[in-house]
């Protein structure tokens, strides 16, 4: 009997200590309970909207909805080297008289401190602005051009009546190679001519996702645009792979910015072909900006033969009856003549 009660106190005390671990197991296992620790939530990540430039393609967190400028930049060799051009999303590059050219430089996603020398207008200049829907800016104009201007065809200022307030004249160039305007007085000639700032149409380009998708078409990594035999108009441009984009230079000089030294690189050369005319004893050209006519296209290193087409005022460049994609950045387009022609115009090597 006293052997037997022994066992039952020793099976007791075994239940006894297995009960007290079971309690405190499940005091252990108890949930937390309480506010969670700020590092305890998982958060996720919102996606971010992201917005292409309407002229150059580039994305940005930022939506661009400004009005593009665009401004009549002189090119002759003593305006070199001239300012807020490398922040231009486009240059368009014509003939204004004789062989001389000018450059009608379009600014939308930036808008430069400094811009010049600033030069006159021809009609077909202002004639692009309409077709771009952009805020015009000049210095001076032909007969043909001052009519439109006048008429207000498009909205703009101009330094015949604004120089000397919103335009001023460098110190260290002579006329008609020294006048110069800012990005804020652009603003404040748009407030005082009524104008609106506001883009109010879709981008007209259309780019490549990628460079990659770009990369169809022959070789040619060195390319030549002359408007005559004189090296001071004559462009060259060279490749360069690490960076994808064109290097300019006319004469033997690097086309630079003068506010900031920065070159002026290139992700697009477009040449569009039309007619010209001389109209007058100062050599201005009479350009066919209606017609539409053969092009070509460099771009990723490669060259395409397209077509350019007026599409509501504005010089679109096609191909297979589609706009031609363009490799995301700035480009620069030549408008040639066809005599002597494209073919005798342009030249290019792989």
């Amino acid at each position: 009997m006293e052997q037997k009660m022994k066992g039952w106190l020793f099976m007791m005390a075994i239940a006894m200590l297995l009960v007290t671990a079971c309690s405190k197991d499940e005091q252990v296992k108890e949930p937390v309970t309480g506010p969670l620790e700020e590092e305890d939530i998982v958060q996720e990540d919102e996606p971010v909207t992201r917005y292409a430039a309407p002229f150059t393609g580039i994305q940005s967190e930022e939506e661009m909805t400004r009005r593009p400028v665009l401004v009549t930049i002189n090119n002759h060799p003593l305006a070199r080297p001239q300012s807020g051009i490398s922040d231009a999303d486009i240059v368009y590059e014509l003939l204004a008289e004789g062989n001389v050219t000018r450059l009608l430089a379009l600014f939308q996603s930036e808008l430069p401190e400094e811009i010049g020398p600033v030069r006159s207008a021809r009609d077909y200049f202002v004639h692009m602005a309409k077709g771009l829907d952009a805020f015009y800016v000049a210095h001076g104009y032909s007969p043909d051009a001052q009519q439109l201007l006048q008429s207000n065809f498009v909205d703009n200022v101009n330094g015949m009546q604004y120089d000397g307030t919103l335009f001023w004249r460098s110190k260290d160039r002579r006329a008609p190679h020294n006048s110069y305007i800012s990005g804020e007085n652009i603003l404040a000639g748009a407030e005082k001519t009524d104008s609106t700032m506001e883009m109010d149409q879709a981008s007209p380009f259309s780019f490549h996702e990628s460079i990659e998708d770009a990369k169809i078409g022959d070789q040619a990594s060195t390319i030549t645009v002359s408007y005559s035999a004189d090296p001071k108009f004559t462009s060259n441009y060279s490749y360069d792979v690490l960076n994808g984009t064109y290097d300019r230079t006319v004469n033997d000089v690097v086309t630079i910015d003068k506010v900031n030294d920065a070159p002026v690189e290139l992700s697009n050369i477009l040449i569009f072909e039309t007619a010209h005319r001389t109209i007058d004893n100062e050599g201005r050209q009479s350009v066919d900006l209606e017609t539409g006519g053969k092009g070509m296209l460099f771009q990723a290193g490669i060259v395409k033969a397209i077509e350019w087409e007026n599409k509501d005022g504005l010089l679109m460049p096609m191909e297979n009856g589609a706009p031609a994609k363009l490799v995301p950045g700035k480009t620069w387009i030549h408008v040639v003549s066809t005599k002597p022609g494209m073919d005798q115009s342009v030249t290019f090597m792989p």
